[in-house]
């Protein structure tokens, strides 16, 4: 079906048969085209040349579709700029095609070379499925692999259904800050911002904003501030840990989903939150992108079986257990652990992976964890001999967490004990000044965006999932 720009475009052909150029089509539209068309222009890069003494062969490509578009063309319209990789402008007509893999093609009246590429140096090769270690080295021009094409197509979905979902529930989109004098306590480490002039004169102890000034680690505590306004907030942004780990599974710069509900009582209410979110976000990717999903499934992860793996889950209801009763069966588990399970302790990726596994591969929440383990924000479920609050885990299969929240600490008398005990009570009496004007329970959670993506992916290693790796001394990024 063609989308409604082009649409306009055939009605203006209609209407004035000697417009002077083409009507101007992504290599989406032009696939999905359901009529033929005299004037076409399509603009992309030439993935395939196969020229034969009476018919030249090309395909295009413009980012907008994995499948790519074919172009039908006399061989006196070859030229030696007509090579893989090359940028061009063909314009002809748009016809039904005679192969059943295809529904249109374009039979080329006019082809331009708009930027030509170096076959010889250029590091990708025509129909060679380059593995991602492979790609990995060229971060400037990984983009124009099909697997990463795929990738970054199924993240602008992701990101417009993460919206989506909370626009369409209520929340108010807030941009929290990036620079911040917030260390969000417990987060994680932090990358401290210094000037140029700072580092080079460190002993005059002057900060650009009067204070430290870190990047954020999380928007969570700016949400709570506007969640003192708005019933429902959410933020959607890049944050940073300063980790200092070049391992699979961790990111110095990533995106974070968050959310807050102000006159939230019950942690369910935030786990249920956090289920719709991932079902929906899930099932739009699936049917928006159903081929670039069936690439990563089919080619980069097929032993994971990650298609029948989230259908399953997409029908099913997330399982509940308490962080002692995690612990409990982590004890009498037959696997031998490199960390061993005890109460008190925090869970291990391997304690969170088996936890999931014993469940039956499907998503679990672990909720009311030890108090002393968790930040000073979390509420104190007043419970005993065992002191918990309540928090929340979602756990996932082969990855383990992927969303942390809690009920956030509403009562004034309980929060000023905590930050007293813990030395924090100057830094963050703003934080307290919410308790004292209009306070109300509320909740929050926070999913890495990234690390969604690998879970319904299969992807191993999370750095194949962002669109620039930093990873590398030769990354000119």
């Amino acid at each position: 079906m063609l989308g409604a720009r082009a649409q306009g475009g055939w009605r203006a052909l209609r209407r004035c048969a000697s417009l002077p150029r083409a009507v101007r089509l992504r290599v989406r539209e032009a696939l999905g085209a359901r009529e033929a068309a005299d004037a076409v222009r399509v603009q992309g890069w030439v993935r395939s040349v196969r020229s034969q003494k009476e018919v030249l062969f090309l395909h295009i490509n413009d980012g907008s579709s994995l499948e790519h578009l074919q172009v039908v063309a006399n061989p006196s319209l070859e030229n030696r700029d007509l090579t893989f990789g090359s940028a061009v402008e063909v314009q002809g007509k748009l016809v039904k095609s005679p192969h059943r893999k295809q529904n249109m093609e374009l039979q080329a009246e006019t082809i331009r070379v708009v930027g030509p590429c170096d076959i010889w140096s250029f590091p990708l090769k025509m129909k060679e499925r380059h593995p991602l270690e492979y790609v990995r080295q060229f971060p400037h021009l990984r983009c124009r692999n099909n697997t990463l094409g795929s990738l970054l197509r199924i993240r602008s979905e992701a990101t417009a259904a993460i919206h989506s979902f909370f626009q369409d529930n209520g929340y108010v989109h807030i941009h929290t800050p990036i620079i911040t004098s917030n260390d969000c306590e417990g987060a994680g480490e932090l990358f401290q911002i210094e000037t140029s002039s700072e580092v080079r004169e460190p002993a005059e102890k002057t900060h650009f904003f009067n204070v430290p000034a870190f990047l954020t680690v999380s928007g969570q505590l700016h949400l709570e501030v506007m969640a003192g306004a708005f019933t429902h907030v959410f933020t959607f942004g890049p944050t940073f840990r300063a980790e200092n780990s070049q391992s699979r599974r961790h990111l110095a710069e990533f995106y974070m989903v968050e959310a807050e509900l102000s006159f939230t009582e019950n942690l369910q209410d935030i786990m249920q939150v956090m289920e719709d979110l991932f079902k929906t976000v899930t099932s739009t990717v699936l049917s928006k992108c159903p081929h670039d999903v069936e690439l990563f499934h089919k080619y980069v992860a097929p032993a994971q079986k990650t298609k029948d793996r989230l259908e399953q889950i997409l029908k099913n209801k997330f399982v509940t257990i308490s962080y002692s009763e995690a612990v409990e069966i982590l004890k009498q588990a037959s696997q031998t652990f490199t960390f061993k399970p005890e109460w008190g302790c925090d869970l291990q990726t391997e304690h969170e992976k088996y936890l999931v596994k014993h469940c039956g591969e499907i998503p679990v929440f672990v909720i009311n964890y030890p108090y002393d383990l968790k930040p000073f924000y979390m509420r104190d479920n007043e419970d005993g001999p065992q002191h918990t609050v309540a928090a929340v885990d979602l756990l996932v299969p082969g990855i383990g967490e992927l969303c942390g929240g809690s009920l956030r600490e509403e009562r004034l008398p309980f929060l000023e004990s905590r930050l007293q005990r813990l030395g924090l009570t100057d830094a963050y009496q703003w934080y307290l000044d919410l308790r004292k004007f209009g306070s109300v329970p509320h909740g929050g959670f926070g999913m890495g965006f990234e690390r969604y993506l690998q879970y319904i992916l299969g992807v191993d290693n999370i750095k194949d999932v962002i669109p620039f790796p930093r990873f590398s001394h030769s990354c000119l990024l």
